[in-house]
């Protein structure tokens, strides 16, 4: 019995062709995003590779995808880690753009990004009506870290219920975090000092306490 023919590369379908497509280079890529013949699968694989050699160019191909309900994750993993200010800048526009899951997403990818400039909007997304959207803004800012993401949580902390209530206190615990990183000791322990409140839910409200005497012991062992 004949052995059945493979398929040549250049001919077999495009779940067979990873391989080749992951070889491609950044131009090669945004042209499979352009072209309205492109499987999902073709693309779902531009993206992927766009996210480790995508630059400038790729960020107006990988920013239409993002309102597209099936795509719009991939087109965020391809910006999340492009290195060009301009991804940032797409992602903030999508933002008024997209609603639910698909707006979760834009905000987590902000988020990943450390977008200072995405403060003020995710600032007022934390306090809309949406409390999943709400919560992935204090999870985002908190990500952001800084002294304007630091006051836009504080704020919120004192507003917030239920569960939005402990999602802004997570996000203070990580926003303080960033700033001891960032050397902003006193500013750090403010937000610290603030989680340590009755009000605040018991796991913030411990891992604060620690996160202080951790600090303390820390400034006064021996240098």
């Amino acid at each position: 019995m004949q052995a059945a023919k493979r398929p040549s590369p250049d001919t077999a379908p495009p779940e067979f062709q990873a391989a080749r497509l992951m070889k491609l280079d950044s131009a090669a890529l945004v042209a499979i995003l352009k072209n309205p013949g492109s499987t999902e699968f073709e693309k779902a694989k531009a993206c992927q590779r766009l996210a480790s050699v995508g630059g400038k160019d790729a960020v107006p191909a990988l920013a239409a995808l993002l309102t597209d309900p099936k795509m719009s994750h991939y087109g965020r993993y391809g910006l999340e880690p492009n290195p060009d200010p301009s991804a940032g800048d797409a992602l903030r526009a999508a933002l008024p753009k997209v609603k639910g899951g698909l707006l979760v997403g834009v905000i987590n990818s902000l988020g990943a990004r450390k977008d200072e400039q995405a403060v003020a909007p995710l600032t007022k997304l934390l306090a809309g009506a949406d409390t999943e959207v709400a919560k992935a803004a204090a999870a985002a800012l908190g990500q952001i870290s800084g002294l304007s993401a630091a006051k836009a949580l504080q704020g919120a902390l004192g507003k917030a219920q239920g569960p939005l209530r402990a999602a802004v206190a997570d996000g203070c615990l990580l926003c303080a975090e960033g700033l001891l990183a960032k050397g902003q000791r006193s500013e750090a322990l403010a937000l610290y000092d603030a989680l340590t409140r009755p009000d605040i839910p018991k796991p913030a409200r411990l891992a604060a306490m620690q996160a202080i005497t951790a600090a303390e012991i820390s400034l006064s062992r021996p240098r």
